[in-house]
């Protein structure tokens, strides 16, 4: 079942940079049915309830998202899945995932190759 989420009062922060799916079998990047990559973010939402963590997917590389930096999350739903015997949970889908600048922790350094 694929639920909406109204987002208009939650804030996003990026808990870790995205970073692209594999495929479990093949570990080639996932792609969706357009051709474009699939990418995971974590994301903090904060509510008047609390917070969670959350691991978001979206097409097409979100760009500028650093971890503690405060994204917009736009078109998220929520989708439970169930693999039996007994394995079950939600996935998080969003149609964007954008930068809105600023950091509100400090950012890992990036490593070379």
């Amino acid at each position: 079942m694929r639920l909406p989420i109204d987002t208009q009062n939650l804030t996003f922060i990026a808990a870790n940079p995205p970073e692209a799916v594999l495929d479990f079998e093949s570990k080639q990047p996932r792609t969706d049915t357009d051709g474009r990559p699939v990418f995971a973010v974590g994301v903090v939402a904060l509510g008047s309830e609390g917070a969670d963590v959350l691991t978001v997917k979206v097409a097409g590389e979100p760009k500028g998202i650093t971890q503690g930096s405060p994204v917009r999350v736009t078109g998220l739903v929520a989708t439970t899945w169930q693999m039996p015997p007994d394995r079950h949970g939600v996935s998080f889908r969003a149609e964007t995932i954008e930068s809105l600048g600023g950091a509100t922790t400090a950012t890992k350094a990036s490593s070379t190759s």
